[in-house]
């Protein structure tokens, strides 16, 4: 049996939005996390193709969607209660957990287990019903799967919607500790270029660097802010600070200026030892009468290790 699927074209008024919000808009009673979701596992087709969620669509173009695959990507995180959780800050309101580099932040599939959000919903069952969809309980932002570090979690509605004002006014502040090629890295410096859906690969963003890239695929803006705590023989750690970090910048825009994170194959990164790409969270702060914290995590000492290779 054929799949069931709805066709939408894209109106004037859509002309030049992106496929996740065109989508959105003409779709009812789908969430953005599904919607997100089922972009990802090509179930929203743009002119019988996949394109990636930040492409561009125009209008007449017609949007596909396998209307049983959005409608079923929601389910909620398989409770873990024996799933190990380091817990970094608790309080009423919120949790800061640390991620270990290798466990996914949330599933992908009904009925996986394995990830972050088991682990959450298994140690705090409350978590059930909060955030951004069922399979991400509580969780205010992701880390990609190889990213280790500071995760902060709502425990209550009223929280979450706090945070989220939170990040979008700037009062959510995010660290991180990152290791790259130390050879000409300037001791301090700002990286802008901003980022699009990558034209070819939806695995990976795009910094756009050139003029002619901006015009062509209407990038979001980005901004990172590095300096050098450390420098070894071959390799540098880096201190990063970014406000509202979109998917991939911190590693595409170290690639953008010649130094790829160590290990960070999908950008050029040379292999190291550590075996993925050498990037933590290592500290948030959320400056709020009610919810404010400001919590610190180590980064893992196989990531430190590196600065004295030679």
């Amino acid at each position: 049996m054929e799949p069931e699927s709805r066709e939408y074209v894209v109106p004037p008024a859509l002309n030049g939005a992106r496929v996740d919000k065109a989508a959105l808009t003409l779709v009812t009673n789908v969430s953005r996390a599904q919607m997100k979701r089922a972009i990802a596992d090509g179930a929203v087709r743009v002119n019988g193709r996949r394109r990636p969620k930040g492409a561009i669509v125009s209008t007449g173009e017609i949007i596909t969607v396998l209307t049983d695959a959005v409608a079923s990507n929601d389910a909620p995180a398989v409770a873990d209660a024996n799933a190990p959780l380091h817990v970094l800050h608790a309080s009423d309101g919120v949790l800061v957990v640390d991620k270990p580099a290798g466990q996914p932040t949330a599933p992908l599939a009904d009925g996986e287990i394995g990830t972050l959000a088991n682990a959450l919903v298994g140690h705090y069952p409350e978590l059930r019903g909060v955030g951004y969809s069922a399979r991400e309980p509580g969780i205010l932002h992701r880390l990609d799967t190889d990213t280790s570090g500071c995760l902060i979690v709502a425990r209550s509605p009223l929280a979450f919607e706090r945070l989220k004002a939170g990040l979008k006014a700037d009062r959510l502040h995010k660290w991180y500790l990152l290791v790259c090629k130390e050879a000409d890295l300037p001791d301090r410096g700002t990286i802008e270029f901003p980022i699009a859906s990558h034209p070819k690969d939806q695995r990976r963003v795009y910094a756009c660097v050139h003029p002619r890239d901006v015009a062509r695929y209407a990038p979001r803006p980005a901004r990172t802010t590095f300096e050098v705590v450390r420098r070894g023989a071959k390799w540098a750690l880096v201190s990063v600070e970014v406000a509202r970090a979109l998917r991939h910048q911190i590693r595409v825009h170290f690639a953008a200026i010649e130094h790829p994170l160590a290990g960070d194959a999908l950008y050029g990164g040379e292999p190291t030892t550590l075996g993925h790409h050498a990037l933590h969270a290592s500290r948030v702060a959320f400056e709020d009468e009610e919810l404010g914290f400001d919590v610190a995590c180590p980064a893992p000492q196989g990531m430190l290790s590196l600065l004295d290779a030679t």
